[in-house]
């Protein structure tokens, strides 16, 4: 039993050596939370076009998340845990403002952390654990299966070497999906992925590349609030 115990006990501090590694890594707990805002421009590349993407977010409370392509214009906004979204005729809509799919909205909801369910996880009421280590891409990575306070879990592939996450696997409108996150860059001593990728059978691959990132820029709460026309 008492060995059962150590075992234990040596598992959990694993798991937290590596959160803590990687929370370091991203630039300390203290700079993490003090992010309260984020203005991120992106260009979204997709079938062979560039379409120019802008992401508005309040952490923990709002976030806008607004497309333009070939002139029409797709928001979504989730703000205090109800979505909506406006997607253009060209895409199957109306044009008009109309609620989010429960399970979309769900999925968005998730957004509204930038950091991840792993950084300050047992104050988030998630649960974190250690798959193991494994190769991908030639690079060394811990396993990290991480299981959200509703019951959401993610696959989380934290680079051996930087301590930063390299690759989400979640899943997306009911299929398996995988997010390639790489080339950080500092902001504000707070590291981002410049570059992400975004691949399932659905959709094939979507590549974000970062433009800017502002850091506490004042945000309109305006933005969110769902047009009544």
């Amino acid at each position: 039993m008492a060995a059962a115990v150590m075992s234990v006990a040596s598992y959990a501090q694993t798991v937290d050596e590596i959160v803590d590694k990687h929370v370091a890594a991203i630039g300390g707990m203290d700079k993490i939370k003090a992010v309260n805002t984020l203005v991120v421009e992106r260009s979204l590349a997709v079938q062979g076009m560039e379409i120019p993407n802008k992401t508005t977010l309040v952490v923990g409370k709002s976030v806008r998340n607004e497309s333009t392509v070939m002139g029409n214009t797709m928001i979504q906004v989730v703000d205090d845990s109800k979505g909506w979204m406006i997607r253009p005729t060209m895409m199957g809509g109306t044009g008009e403002p109309e609620d989010m799919p429960d399970d979309q909205l769900k999925q968005q909801l998730s957004s509204l952390d930038p950091f991840g369910g792993m950084v300050g996880y047992k104050e988030k009421g998630n649960k974190v654990e250690l798959v193991g280590k494994e190769t991908a891409n030639k690079t060394d990575v811990f396993h990290m299966k991480v299981t959200s306070k509703d019951g959401q879990v993610t696959d989380q592939f934290v680079d051996a070497n930087t301590y930063l996450l390299s690759k989400i696997k979640v899943s997306m409108n009911g299929q398996d999906g995988e997010i390639d996150l790489s080339d950080y860059k500092e902001v504000d001593g707070v590291k981002f992925a410049n570059t992400m990728e975004i691949s399932n059978p659905q959709m094939g691959t979507m590549s974000f590349i970062t433009n800017k990132i502002s850091v506490n820029a004042p945000v309109d709460a305006a933005i969110f609030k769902k047009p009544t026309k």
